[in-house]
């Protein structure tokens, strides 16, 4: 699949310069002015490209918004998603366009028997013109959006969640859930302390922190746990680890930082929360897959046949902590009352406007963002606050969820 992306991508690289080139061509500027125009345009995209792809050697995943990332990065990003999505949409269109087009030319010539067929229409040949120029420039405006609007736009939803077994002494529990920080220039260091603020204003009991701290760069575990280290609940501040802190290999060397920090990272362990002589079984799994997923795939998927064993307390409120929500059919199996989740961004660029279901997260699984249920337990998929790949954000806001346990 992401070797398709990258034959789509390069295609729509190629398509657009083509275009651009056909366009300045078509304009009356003199030839040294196009040549100007046209080789500052290939000069500022490879310098772009060449930042983007660390060609100019390995460089660290800054942590705060820099010039180059402003000027370079981000840019590069909003070009390659919208020229991409772009390029798609008018396949789209001019395939539904012509197949309408031709299937009116067949119907005029059996309605005409014999006389002259109709000469085609200069204006509908513009309209279709101007449609498909609006369609190209759609993804572009949406980008904009997402980069500087959609990524920021933070949503703090609160979630009753009703659990049968949950005793009287846990009514009215709150959790508050981050997730998919994926901190760098553009989740920085001083933005996650003002999303902890938020979150310490949600006033929780207690804090779950679902995976994906770091993108690839380890360099940046220190800081991003320095910043989380601010969270403040009387009843603890717990998490789990996310596929990019795999990737990443900072699993045990993070995990260490967040003790450090007083926040317990739950690895394949369980800790009882107590309360005026109750309890929960807080529990929680490093990333675990059901399917082959990029590095470390086969410990993932060790972890997903035998992560959960032994974890259970059958007497109690079980809740898991695990960043994939594939887990979650285990889980409910298992009978696991409660799972929080992260990973899937809510598909970060997901066109709900148009439909649910558009989010590119449902290529890898069913559970993209909100509240799941099943036989056995519930399922919470926080879209998280950080983004990958393109820092953009559309249909799918960032989120900081509060959840209230109730009984029954």
């Amino acid at each position: 699949m992401f070797n398709t992306i990258l034959i789509f991508l390069f295609l729509s690289q190629v398509y657009w310069f083509w275009k651009g080139w056909r366009w300045l061509r078509r304009t009356g500027w003199s030839a040294r002015a196009k040549t100007a125009l046209g080789g500052a345009a290939v000069a500022a995209y490879l310098i772009s490209l060449a930042y983007a792809m660390s060609w100019f050697g390995a460089r660290h995943t800054p942590v705060r918004l820099t010039v180059p990332d402003a000027l370079l990065e981000a840019p590069f990003a909003w070009w390659t998603a919208g020229s991409l999505v772009a390029l798609l949409a008018l396949a789209v269109f001019w395939s539904v366009a012509y197949g309408v087009l031709g299937v009116a030319w067949v119907a005029r010539r059996i309605a005409a028997r014999g006389r002259a067929p109709e000469i085609a229409s200069p204006s509908r040949r513009a309209f279709l013109e101007r449609a498909g120029a609006a369609v190209a420039v759609a993804p572009f405006v949406a980008g904009a959006y997402g980069l500087f609007y959609g990524r920021l736009n933070l949503e703090t939803p609160t979630q009753p969640i009703r659990l049968k077994r949950l005793p009287a002494a846990f009514d009215g529990f709150r959790i508050a859930q981050l997730s998919d920080i994926h901190i760098g220039p553009f989740m920085t260091e001083e933005q996650i302390r003002k999303y902890v603020a938020i979150a310490n204003a949600m006033k929780p009991d207690l804090v779950a922190l679902t995976g994906d701290f770091v993108t690839w760069d380890p360099a940046t575990q220190r800081a991003v746990v320095e910043a989380l280290a601010g969270l403040r609940a009387p009843f603890g501040v717990f998490g789990c680890l996310g596929n990019h802190d795999a990737w990443a290999v900072v699993e045990d060397s993070i995990t260490l930082l967040f003790r450090q920090a007083n926040i317990h990272i739950l690895r394949h362990e369980r800790v009882p929360i107590r309360l005026n002589g109750d309890a929960i079984n807080l529990m929680g799994v490093d990333f675990a897959s059901r399917r082959p997923f990029g590095p470390h795939s086969g410990s993932f998927m060790a972890r997903f046949r035998t992560g959960l064993d032994g974890l259970m307390d059958p007497d109690c409120v079980n809740v898991l902590l695990s960043h994939n929500p594939d887990t979650f059919d285990r889980a409910a199996e298992l009978g696991i009352d409660l799972t929080l989740s992260g990973h899937t961004h809510g598909g970060q660029l997901a066109l709900e406007f148009v439909s649910p279901e558009i989010a590119p997260s449902r290529l890898i699984t069913p559970y993209v963002a909100g509240w799941f249920e099943k036989p056995g337990g519930q399922l919470y998929v926080n879209r998280g606050i950080g983004t990958i790949f393109v820092p953009m954000r559309l249909g799918a806001p960032p989120e900081i969820t509060l959840f209230e346990l109730k009984r029954g």
